[in-house]
């Protein structure tokens, strides 16, 4: 754990990512005039901290306010480590004004936040809300907040109470050179200003909340001379003198009175009590100048004043003498004596370096300083001015300015390179791009609110247009075309560093003392000053440090430690000597996964060959002082090294045992987006610095390999030991800081929330997606680099964790401390060869799968932990990238033992054996590749992993499932079977089948159902058969028809008979339509076919029971009302059918059909009429042949078809012309004995000769159907045809007879008589069949007396009917007459 810190520190620039203009514009005007003249004063910087900044549990803990000034423009910005906080910037524009340089004063109340600024014409007072009074609560939760600047737009800044002008004599053309401001403890607020005649003016304005006017209060040097020397006259005394004007000024409340210090042009230092107006102490400072000649008779220029107070020593000044060629600080403390008088005690002088002197801040401890060198470059330094007894000043490594030429390999596209180079996170600043791409557009748009990728694509265009436009030949060669874009990038890359550069300038110091945070404020950005670990420190050293140092905390060994400066002093000759192509080229090295020692011996064969300075001797020179190199650079490589055996830091220690409000602190700490980007950016800043450190580390071990025994004074064993142990260990560092500095600068790619959402989604098929790593919290910040990306969603809590929970206060925050702890565990959980696997999970869950591939890609070759799960993540990629086809080794590696049991999966899985581990991994990467839609990898991983699973039959039994699932998906239904015969569990095994039935079904691949072999599952495929067939619909499916050809196809005709007859009564059952009626037809038809092939013996089937329920498997036990379980019907006794009791089923489905087809409405109630039922509906529709053969078939009566045959005859004979043309639709389905051609013929003759057919064809021994017929016509008053008559009295006279009678028709019944006596009397006698008429040879023949007399009765009733009766009687007496003469030869005869 790299955690040795030095003295010195380094900056880390906070650079804003974004183009939206943050800054809300308010702008003031007072209604004053410009001064005449036009004096500028120069831009400044600074800025304020809350009281309780450094308290974890206050609202306000690392919060602070940083101002700037521009002429009449000042920029507040207020900003939280913490939290981000919303509307905290504003822009103050005074109209006619000018900021004086460090004119703007913050201080805070209770309940309000007090700015006061300053201007050369005007003092303003901005009153806003404290942020303990903005959130009352100290439970604050939210991840943005609102600043104190949200409302300040509401403020009405013009008002006397707000603001308020500095009177000054007429004709005074020029400002206040310097200035202090303070609140008095009644909210009074005091602007001191620095008079450019002298002295001081004071102008105070009343409490912000009360009624009040201005005052002005004057300083002069009068009030003090009065009191020494009050009888000098005036004219002796004299009044303002240029000596006095005030460079610097001061003010500190003491007790119960202000005291107000001024630095001024005499180089005095004068002291004035505000409470007595009078001044109380003059010091002359060039007193503590050693060797002064010659300044004390020329006024100050640069002078500066600052004041630190502390308990325990009381308030210190720090004045800094900008004399030519030199400057001093002078440190004094203030002691009071008796009779309020005060003295300065002198406690230290400190010289300091020739350098242009920005600004300068004073703690209780130490001076820190802010200079321009000759060149314009930023110097900072720091010293503890109490224990410095050498002078030796502290250093701080400043950001270099970004690299003015930027290097381009033969293999590299300049457009690429130099758009990496701009927007780089480390470089440039979105501000110096968007106004270089102004310049260069040479456009008055302004180019506002564009995001990190439009702004890149916005300068694409406008370096390539530029390009275009000045090419005027059509045709040039690569090589041409290359220098031309080499040619505008580096023209708008030049701008950028214009604008960079200026953006960069310095502007001030901010210093915080209850965190020890500093901050270096520039024109366009915000810099943090962190602590320098001691390798970086040695590293980075300037010359005349390096080399003046003898010791270091890398090792506590003296000897060691010097050999390690030694070692160290060298490193830094090696990288002088390092040319840039040569960097380039070990840079690329790394980048392209070659070896870095043969890439380190490389560039030292070009050092060797290109050595013209003799670098290489005076390296060897100074390897000859190091005793033991080898212990120096293991103590190096050491503290380098960040492997830890300890886990990243869990929720425990914070989530428990702390209070709620702690926990709450906790969880926002260093979470804002510049504490984010601060954090990340130190961790890449010093990957970098030790990609180069580990750079010349390797090519000094490889100039120790050649040289050999001449450096080692331990001989060969020191020699083994640097080429075994430590060349490789070197060798690895570089490869693992590499990563890490390609990792910082990899911007995270901009993603919609809802893919990740549906990401997240995916990644629950894993059981994966409530792991911290995968959850989304996507920051404020844009572009986010995949550190910054991975730090705020899960690394931040880990690190916070484990910082706390090895402390037992979580009261106070000291930045340099906390800051070095949480980059070291930063890049602890980033480094490789760790067991925390949560970056690479974060970069999946975050869908950044491009940067993914290539942190698996660079640690592919040289890490040996996590291999298995890196190749899943790469597999991952894969798929999330459509490259599905070489997904396969990635996680067919995965399942392996020796590489499987890594953090990713086994980390919540310790105590689970291999079994159990294999089949939970290997279901959880099937499942995520049946999630994506790649079954043939599923099957071939399946397959594979079914050889590591042999003995292991419950896990595979789960991949034959899913082999067989997935073949069967994807149509190979011979695979599908396959693969279910060779499921070794029963249960899955009949699962599949029964899903490989439905499937095919529903596929109507039936061919393949019916002739798989189905080895010992035969019974259990016609039971899924018959069970889905009873469970579905009729006419949806088609399991009825597919189990008769699955039976056909195995000659089991029986069974297939008793399928198709069961098929056909539900069809009539639950299938009233004519559809199921034809089914039904041809469900019976097959059925007689299958037993026909049958032998006779053997031809029948078991009837299924009627209106039986089946059992569906699976389905839940009924039960009745009272909740008890219904008791199952109770089977009768099993009925037997034959063919011939098929053949009736059949007649009566075919009779339905027929019914069904002719009059549809009927085919509902077809269905489930019986015979009778159906002989009734077919009369009714006039199918008469079939309702004929219906009654053969079943044996039944014919009367109700003559009957209805007869009735419609009636209505044919009396309906009209519409009767007529229906009554050829049900003629034409009854077929007629012959057909009359000889005259046109109508529809009531067709039904008559219809109606005589069926009469001759179907006699009967009475003449059953005769008298029905005629029945049924005399009923309805039709008169009898002839030949129905003639037909009939030839069967049966005498039932006529009584017919006639029945209904009335007496003519009719004489004239039968008439005609039946006169037969039996021998005229005509064969028309009523009889043989002989009478005669005493004869047979016997008889009349119907009961009906004769009836008739006789019923005429002799009647008069007008005598004549008929007298006929009749006459007649009968005429054959009674010849009745008895036969009966008497008869009798005589005998």
């Amino acid at each position: 754990m790299a955690a040795v810190l030095e003295r010195s520190f380094i900056e880390i620039c906070g650079f804003e990512r974004e183009t939206l203009p943050r800054f809300r514009e308010i702008t003031v005007n007072l209604g004053l005039n410009a001064l005449p003249g036009g004096v500028k004063y120069p831009d400044s910087a600074g800025g304020f901290h809350y009281e309780e900044s450094g308290k974890l549990l206050s609202i306000t803990s690392n919060r602070c306010i940083h101002w700037s000034t521009s002429g009449d423009t000042v920029q507040l910005v207020e900003q939280s480590l913490d939290t981000n906080l919303l509307n905290n910037a504003v822009k103050l524009k005074i109209t006619h004004c000018h900021l004086l340089p460090g004119g703007v004063h913050i201080q805070e109340t209770l309940n309000n936040v007090i700015i006061l600024i300053v201007t050369n014409q005007t003092v303003h007072r901005l009153v806003l809300p404290h942020p303990t009074r903005m959130y009352r609560s100290e439970l604050v939760t939210e991840l943005q907040m609102q600043s104190i600047f949200t409302d300040v737009g509401k403020l009405s800044l013009q008002d006397p109470a707000h603001s308020a002008a500095i009177p000054s004599p007429v004709g005074q053309t020029a400002g206040p050179s310097a200035s202090a401001a303070w609140l008095s403890h009644q909210g009074e607020a005091h602007y001191a200003l620095a008079s450019p005649a002298g002295g001081i003016l004071v102008i105070t304005l009343p409490p912000h909340d009360t009624q009040g006017s201005i005052t002005i209060l004057e300083l002069k040097r009068s009030s003090v001379m009065q009191r020494l020397a009050g009888w000098m006259p005036t004219a002796i005394r004299g009044e303002q003198s240029p000596g006095d004007l005030a460079l610097s000024l001061a003010v500190r409340e003491l007790e119960d009175d202000t005291f107000i210090f001024a630095l001024c042009q005499d180089h005095k230092l004068r002291m004035w009590s505000y409470r007595d107006q009078v001044c109380l102490m003059e010091t002359d400072m060039l007193e503590y100048m050693p060797a002064c000649r010659g300044v004390k008779g020329s006024p100050g220029q640069g002078h500066r004043l600052r004041l630190a107070f502390s308990p325990s020593t009381g308030l210190c000044l720090a004045v800094y003498l900008a004399v030519p060629s030199r400057g001093q600080f002078t440190v004094l403390q203030l002691v009071a004596t008796d009779n309020n008088r005060y003295s300065l005690d002198h406690i230290s002088s400190l010289f300091a370096t020739q350098e242009t002197l920005v600004d300068f801040a004073l703690t209780s401890t130490d001076i820190w300083g802010l200079w321009l060198d000759d060149t314009n470059q930023t110097v900072v330094k720091y010293i503890n001015f109490e224990h410095s007894t050498a002078g030796q000043w502290n250093q701080v490594f400043v950001q270099p300015a970004p690299e003015e030429e930027v290097h381009i390999g033969a293999d590299q596209d300049p457009r690429e390179t130099y758009l990496d180079m701009l927007f780089s996170p480390l470089r440039f600043t979105a501000s110096a791009i968007v106004k270089a791409l102004q310049i260069y557009r040479r456009g008055t748009e302004r180019i506002a609110d564009l995001p990190w990728e439009t702004l890149k694509k916005e300068v694409t265009v406008a370096v390539e247009n530029e390009l275009q436009s000045s090419v005027t030949e059509f045709e040039f060669s690569q090589e041409e075309y290359r220098q031309l874009q080499v040619e505008f990038w580096s023209k708008f890359y030049a701008c950028c560093l214009q604008y960079q550069e200026a953006l960069a300038t310095p502007l001030g110091l901010l210093l915080n003392p209850h965190t020890h945070m500093v901050c270096l404020l520039k024109k366009g950005f915000v810099s943090f000053l962190l602590p320098c670990f001691a390798v970086d420190h040695m590293y980075l050293s300037f010359d005349e440090y390096l080399f003046s140092e003898e010791d270091t905390p890398v090792s506590e060994d003296p000897e060691v430690a010097r050999d390690v400066m030694q070692l160290v002093q060298c490193l830094r000759l090696v990288s002088d000597a390092v040319p840039g192509d040569m960097a380039y080229e070990m840079e690329k090295a790394l980048e392209h996964l070659q070896s870095p020692e043969r890439a380190a011996e490389m560039v030292l064969e070009n050092l060797l060959a290109n050595d013209n300075e003799n670098v290489i001797e005076d390296i060897q020179n100074k390897l000859q002082d190091i005793r033991n190199p080898v212990s120096a650079m293991a103590a190096l490589i050491r503290e380098m090294d960040l492997e830890t055996d300890s886990e990243p830091g869990g929720e425990g220690p914070l989530t428990t045992g702390k209070r709620l409000s702690v926990r709450i602190s906790l969880s926002q700490l260093y979470g804002s987006s510049v504490a984010v980007a601060v954090i990340c950016q130190a961790v890449c800043q010093m990957a970098m610095t030790r990609v180069l450190f580990c750079r010349d580390l390797l090519i000094l071990q490889q100039l120790y390999l050649r040289l050999g025994d001449n450096v080692f004074l331990a001989g060969g064993d020191q020699l083994l030991q640097l080429q075994q142990d430590l060349i490789p260990r070197s060798s690895h560092l570089l490869s693992s800081y590499y990563l890490l500095k390609h990792i910082s600068q990899s911007l995270a790619t901009a993603v919609p929330l809802d893919i990740i959402d549906a990401n997240l989604q995916h990644l629950s098929v894993l059981e994966l997606s409530d792991s911290p790593a995968l959850a989304s919290n996507r920051s404020v910040l844009s572009p986010q680099t995949v550190v910054e990306l991975f730090y705020q969603s899960v690394a931040r809590k880990a690190i916070v964790t484990q910082i706390y929970s090895q402390q037992q206060s979580t009261a106070l925050l000291h930045w340099p401390q906390m800051v070095s702890s949480v980059v070291t565990l930063l890049a602890q959980q980033l480094w490789p060869n760790n067991p925390g696997f949560q970056f690479p999970e974060c970069l999946m869950g975050n869908c950044q799968y491009t940067q993914l591939q290539e942190y698996v890609r660079l640690i592919g070759p040289w890490c040996q932990v996590n291999v298995g799960s890196c190749r899943f993540m790469l597999g991952q990629c894969y798929l999330a990238n459509g490259e599905g086809q070489k997904v396969s080794d990635m996680f067919f590696c995965f399942f392996l033992p020796p590489v499987s049991k890594s953090k990713f999966w086994y980390r919540d899985n310790k105590t689970m054996d291999w079994k159990a581990f294999f089949e939970t991994q290997c279901g959880y990467v099937l499942r995520l590749l049946e999630d994506v839609g790649l079954p043939e990898l599923v099957i071939h991983l399946a397959t594979l992993a079914i050889t590591e699973a042999v003995n292991d039959p419950r896990s595979q039994a789960a991949l034959w499932t899913r082999i067989f699932k997935h073949h069967l998906d994807l149509g190979h239904n011979s695979q599908a079977y396959e693969a279910l015969t060779q499921n070794p569990d029963s249960s899955r095994q009949l699962d599949c089948l029964r899903q490989l039935v439905v499937v095919l079904c529903e596929r109507s691949q039936l061919q393949d159902l019916v002739q798989f072999s189905y080895v010992n599952l035969h019974d259990e495929v016609v039971g899924i058969i018959e069970s889905r067939a009873r469970a579905v619909d009729l006419m949806s499916h088609n399991y009825y028809e597919l189990l008769y050809a699955f039976h056909i196809n195995r000659h089991n005709y029986r069974k297939a008979g008793t399928v198709m007859f069961e098929y056909g009564m539900r069809l009539g059952r639950e299938v009233r339509t004519q559809l199921g009626l034809q089914k039904q037809v041809n469900c019976y038809l097959a059925s007689l076919n299958c037993l026909r092939l049958i032998r006779p013996d053997y031809a029948w089937i078991v009837q299924p029971s009627s209106g039986a329920v089946y059992e569906r498997p699976g389905a839940s036990p009924k039960r009745n009302y009272d909740g008890e379980f219904a008791t199952g019907p109770v089977s009768g006794q099993i009925d037997i059918l034959e063919l011939k009791d098929l053949q009736k089923e059949y007649t009566l489905a075919r009779s339905r059909l027929n019914l069904a087809q002719h009059h549809p409405p009927s085919a509902a109630i077809a269905g489930s009429a019986s015979a009778v039922e159906m002989v009734s509906l077919l009369v009714q529709t006039g199918l008469f042949d079939c309702a004929l053969s219906l009654c053969q078939t079943f044996k039944l009566s014919l009367t109700p078809i003559f009957e209805g045959l007869a009735f419609k005859c009636i209505k044919l004979q009396y309906g009209g012309e519409e009767s007529q043309n229906e009554a050829w639709n049900w003629l034409a389905a009854n077929q007629l004995s012959t057909i009359i051609t000889t005259k046109e013929s109508s529809a009531t003759d067709e039904a008559w000769r219809l109606l005589a057919s069926y009469l001759e064809k179907h006699p009967t021994q009475n003449a059953q159907h005769h008298r029905c017929v005629i029945n049924k016509l005399l009923s309805h008053g039709v008169p009898l045809p002839d030949w129905m008559v003639n037909t009939y009295k030839g069967v049966d006279a005498a039932a006529l007879l009584r017919l006639y009678l029945n209904y009335d028709l007496l003519e009719e019944a004489a004239e039968l008589v008439l005609e039946y006596v006169d037969a039996l009397l021998g005229k005509g006698h064969q028309y009523f069949g009889i043989e002989r008429p009478l005669s005493a040879t004869a047979s016997l023949v008889w009349l119907p007396y009961t009906s004769i007399d009836q008739l006789l009765q019923a005429l002799n009733e009647t008069q007008t009917n005598a004549s008929i009766y007298n006929k009749l009687q006459d007649k009968l007496n005429d054959y009674h007459k010849l009745v008895d003469q036969t009966t008497r030869r008869r009798l005589q005869a005998q």
